[in-house]
């Protein structure tokens, strides 16, 4: 895992991710590139970059990486880097229930569609801030 020093400049990560997207063949492109939109937006820490093979999005560390093989709707793991931390439970508040849960320090964020993304806005930028006021 590459920790925070070693971590690329957020402008070269951008560039990647911009290069990524428009070749990315995927039938929920535009509610992705609205979804990544919607992510940097949350906090003007956030970078971006290209991590394992999908657009993914750091603060001093990786949080959040865009699942690209789900091919219906939109999904985004949250995590907290390559490698559990045993950070023991994490409690983020999900009243949309947006959030499936696949380990103690990882979850999944699933939207079905752009008009659903929409809808969650609120909800979505709210997850994402809690996730990363918990980031070790």
């Amino acid at each position: 895992m590459a920790n925070a020093a070693k971590l690329p400049p957020p402008e070269a990560g951008t560039a990647a991710v911009t290069a990524f997207m428009a070749t990315l063949d995927h039938p929920q492109k535009a509610a992705l590139a609205a979804l990544r939109a919607l992510i940097l937006s949350v906090d003007p820490t956030i970078a971006e970059g290209i991590k394992w093979n999908a657009p993914s999005f750091r603060t001093a560390d990786w949080f959040a990486t865009f699942n690209l093989r789900a091919k219906t709707g939109i999904e985004l793991i949250l995590h907290f880097g390559a490698k559990a931390k045993g950070l023991g439970d994490v409690a983020i508040a999900d009243p949309d229930g947006l959030l499936k849960w696949l380990a103690k320090d990882r979850a999944m964020l699933r939207i079905a569609d752009a008009a659903a993304l929409d809808r969650h806005q609120a909800a979505i930028s709210a997850i994402l801030r809690q996730w990363i006021a918990v980031l070790p």
